[in-house]
């Protein structure tokens, strides 16, 4: 059965479509004083949000002011030189695309509001990206003005699927790509830009290398394509590698410093393990310990792909040699330093860890993550330590696993207590091995709806029409990706290979 024909005829169990009061409701919760802006992360979700964060995640955490520092008048500098050779983005309506429009008009399911659901979300990208002037597009996360690293690698990811058969979509894709080029020489410690390439943010996390490597490779995997990487993409991998080379010893090597990371900006004390510092997490919430176990296992994956572009596509040796000696060092970290022994689960991957055997066991939503290891391409689902970490991930025993009356999952420290993030569900159904828990995923994200047809940060599990951030664009890519692959017949996306490498067991 061709891939169209898996997509018109799949048969997912009808699910009640919301009534359109949820509209409503979801207007009313946008426009209360209660659903304000916040103030330290320009996220528009409930004050509350915030407060939980700091009394929870970052108790310990002192914000002082520094002085900006050479590096980041550098980089100033550099984003002004780029930006004054722009002018205003060509366009800010939806992209024709071509692939993308043919599938979201044929899809068709006996659920009408999976229907409407899949089309939303497969078609939320083109409303989000944009052509600029130099050639390039830049993809705003949603309700805020800026491009996440992360988000954009991740919000196009479904995209990816059609950029062999597809032009436009192909086009879309090197343009973005080549953004994240500029992005990474002009400050690889930021994790996200504005439209004129100014520093949005400079929060230091792990994964914002990583998912611009991983996007690059796998477009040149799927679409045959490596005329992305010329001179730009060359220096900009190579900053990537530097930057975690330098990371593994950050106390030592780093002059990295931010105002909401503890001890003077430089963070909590930390052993050598091979690993590679981060500050903050995908949250974009400070970290506890700095070695993120989720975001190292990112960087294994991700150090694979740049080994294998160094080597293929550049034929440079020596970078592909480091990039190899730099991912067995972090995976022999991992191992050694992130698996942690609990009485009634067996070894688990913590979420932090110091190397001096302090550590954080739980998970937060946002990926990398823990519960979404396969999906990155880290380890197979059922992997002996993997399978304990997921059933304490998804039990009481996880201090942000909650469960109400229409959903059950994981949530984060940035977000109101209770409160179940749809990427953590979506993780869930993608690295779930029985097809009936992909299906209750799939309910639950059906009707985590609050009437728009679309995916959000978070919502009330008891009463998804109280829900963070009106416009998010990544759950919703993420979602189509979800239903393609899991209900639609289509073959998942290459992964770098981690077969080389040696697994802790019990």
């Amino acid at each position: 059965m061709s891939f169209w024909s898996a997509m018109v005829s799949t048969t997912v169990r009808p699910i009640a479509i919301f009534p359109s009061s949820g509209v409503w409701q979801s207007n009313r919760l946008r426009k209360s004083p209660r659903a304000v802006r916040c103030a330290r992360c320009s996220r528009r979700e409930k004050a509350v949000a915030c407060r939980a964060a700091n009394s929870r995640a970052r108790a310990s955490l002192r914000s002082v002011r520094l002085p900006m520092n050479r590096r980041i008048l550098l980089t100033s500098a550099l984003a002004a030189s780029i930006a004054a050779t722009m002018i205003p983005a060509s366009r800010a309506d939806a992209l024709e695309l071509p692939s993308i429009q043919a599938l979201a008009e044929a899809f068709r399911s006996p659920d009408a509001h999976l229907q409407a659901m899949f089309r939303a979300a497969l078609l939320n990208t083109t409303k989000q990206a944009q052509y600029a002037a130099d050639g390039t597009a830049y993809v705003k996360t949603g309700d805020i003005p800026a491009e996440w690293l992360r988000d954009s690698s991740a919000q196009v990811r479904p995209y990816l699927f059609f950029a062999k058969e597809d032009p436009a979509v192909a086009k879309l894709l090197r343009a973005i790509i080549a953004r994240h080029a500029h992005y990474l020489t002009i400050d690889p410690y930021a994790n996200a830009f504005a439209l004129d390439y100014r520093v949005w943010e400079q929060k230091y996390e792990l994964d914002s290398l990583c998912y611009p490597i991983i996007l690059a490779w796998t477009y040149w995997k799927t679409a045959g394509d490596a005329s992305i990487f010329d001179a730009t993409m060359e220096s900009a991998l190579t900053k990537a590698l530097e930057t975690m080379e330098r990371e593994q010893d950050h106390a030592r090597s780093s002059s990295y410093t931010h105002k909401e990371i503890p001890g003077g900006g430089k963070g909590n004390p930390v052993a050598y393990t091979g690993m590679i510092w981060t500050g903050f997490r995908p949250s974009d919430d400070a970290c506890v310990y700095n070695y993120l176990i989720p975001s190292e296992m990112m960087a294994v994956v991700a150090l694979g792909d740049l080994e294998d572009i160094f080597r293929e596509v550049y034929r440079n040796v020596l970078k592909s040699e480091r990039a190899k000696s730099l991912r067995s060092e972090v995976q022999d970290g991992i191992q050694q330093f992130g698996i942690v022994f609990t009485p009634n689960y067996g070894y688990v991957y913590a979420y932090e860890v110091d190397g001096l055997a302090h550590s954080v066991l739980m998970d937060d939503a946002n990926i990398p993550s823990l519960l979404g290891a396969p999906y990155l391409g880290y380890t197979k689902p059922d992997a002996l330590v993997y399978r304990n970490t997921r059933r304490f991930l998804l039990s009481k025993n996880d201090p942000y696993y909650y469960a109400g009356t229409n959903a059950r999952g994981i949530g984060s420290a940035h977000t109101p207590d209770g409160y179940v993030w749809p990427l953590s569900l979506l993780m869930q159904g993608m690295t779930a091995t029985s097809d009936g828990e992909r299906r209750a995923v799939l309910k639950e994200l059906l009707d985590s709806d609050p009437g728009d047809r679309l995916l959000h940060e978070s919502f009330d599990p008891n009463n998804p029409a109280k829900f963070t951030r009106v416009d998010f664009g990544w759950p919703n890519a993420l979602f189509s990706e979800f239903v393609m692959t899991s209900f639609g017949g289509r073959t998942p996306l290459p992964q770098g290979d981690t077969s080389d490498l040696e697994f802790r067991g019990e």
